[in-house]
């Protein structure tokens, strides 16, 4: 599965902002640490306030902070906000023969690929996948 960049960048936001909970962080930070665009990243960060994944903080020494719970927040509730996992195949109504069952044949197994992804997605929350980032750190080091 490859993500849009819009899912990316909104990854990077939240577990950066997951990862140092108690403090705000800007736009231009979480950009320029990730080496992407303000402009687009901003757009990100207002799709993820309105999903209630994170905060924005006015004022001096506002940003945006992280609104959830590591421990409960899946990458999965980040991901569904920017993707749609639906099958991409173009099936029309009425096909009989070898090709209906072609294409039935392929609408079940995209349909289980996309439960599967789903599946895992929602297994894997923030703070487990911090904590890998970690270990991977840590034994290259």
């Amino acid at each position: 599965m490859k993500l849009q960049k819009a899912s990316r960048y909104a990854l990077y936001a939240v577990l950066h902002l997951a990862s140092a909970p108690d403090r705000q962080h800007s736009t231009a930070e979480i950009a320029q640490e990730y080496g992407i665009s303000i402009h687009h990243l901003a757009k990100v960060m207002r799709t993820l306030v309105r999903s209630g994944l994170i905060e924005s903080v006015r004022g001096v020494g506002g940003g945006y902070r992280f609104a959830g719970n590591v421990r409960r927040t899946t990458l999965w509730d980040v991901i569904h906000e920017f993707e749609s996992l639906e099958s991409d195949i173009d099936t029309p109504d009425e096909v009989a023969g070898t090709a209906g069952i072609v294409i039935s044949g392929l609408d079940s197994v995209n349909s289980e690929i996309d439960g599967l992804i789903r599946s895992t997605l929602d297994s894997i929350t923030l703070k487990t996948l911090l904590r890998y980032g970690v270990e991977n750190l840590e034994r290259r080091v």
